[in-house]
């Protein structure tokens, strides 16, 4: 063989090498990024299967605290409101007046309980969530909370309107009255500050108690509220921040897609 050919027979097959390796790399590559396509793919219909799953959830606690919401009203507040009004009859009567104070403060008691009562009933029911936008359920619920005389909460907004599906309507408001709880239940907080602003594609919730705070590691594990809270965030595909330091408070900070 001469060199001439024996050249061109060792270009040709460095040639088929490298066609070779290349090939190979290729293969690699594109059977990696397959299965990355494949495990992507997987989380997603992981996640969308979650979503799915705390949608039907929460669908199905809206759907419990309704029916006990009417239980409330039409059968225990039928029986306080025929016990007021057997109270009141004794008293008329008058029958029995060394008692009539006892029984005015029974009547009393009686009345503050039904009135309690409704209002359990009212914001389990909440048709109030369908009949507001989500700016006057917030305000609502502040005043609720100020109403209590235990803490004051600050609320303030960007003056939208906020036009928002129930749901989302429904999510949030849960998470603000699981926070307002915690709050005023284990923190012991003098001022809660309740923040809501958005744009036309982002919607930000920010909470901040003055609380005792707790060790975000200890509590994260018993915090039944606060996984709640993390949930439901991530029906509305929202990023959840909390963040607590001992003997200064919590701050919530909720951002979601609109």
């Amino acid at each position: 063989m001469e060199q001439k050919d024996l050249v061109i027979l060792l270009v040709l097959i460095s040639l088929f090498l490298i066609i070779f390796l290349v090939g190979s790399v290729l293969y690699v590559l594109q059977n990696r990024a397959k299965k990355i396509l494949n495990i992507k793919e997987k989380e997603n219909l992981k996640i969308m299967y979650e979503q799915q799953l705390l949608t039907t959830q929460l669908e199905m606690q809206t759907q419990t605290m309704q029916h006990i919401g009417r239980e409330i009203h039409d059968n225990v507040g039928q029986k306080l409101t025929l016990a007021s009004i057997y109270t009141q009859q004794l008293a008329y009567e008058n029958k029995a007046p060394h008692i009539n104070d006892k029984i005015d403060n029974i009547s009393n008691i009686i009345n503050e309980s039904l009135a309690e009562l409704r209002q359990l009933s009212k914001s389990l029911t909440d048709d109030r969530i369908l009949e507001h936008n989500l700016l006057q359920l917030l305000q609502q619920e502040t005043n609720n909370i100020n109403d209590l005389k235990k803490c004051e909460v600050h609320f303030t907004h960007n003056n939208s309107s906020f036009e928002l599906p129930y749901q989302t309507k429904s999510i949030l408001l849960r998470v603000v009255q699981e926070f307002f709880q915690n709050s005023i239940k284990h923190a012991h907080c003098n001022n809660i500050f309740l923040n809501l602003s958005g744009t036309d594609n982002q919607l930000t919730l920010h909470l901040q108690d003055d609380g005792v705070g707790f060790e975000k590691t200890i509590t994260a594990q018993n915090g039944i509220g606060l996984k709640n809270i993390e949930k439901r965030t991530a029906i509305l595909k929202g990023t959840y921040i909390l963040n607590s330091i001992i003997n200064k408070g919590t701050t919530l900070h909720i951002t979601i897609p609109i």
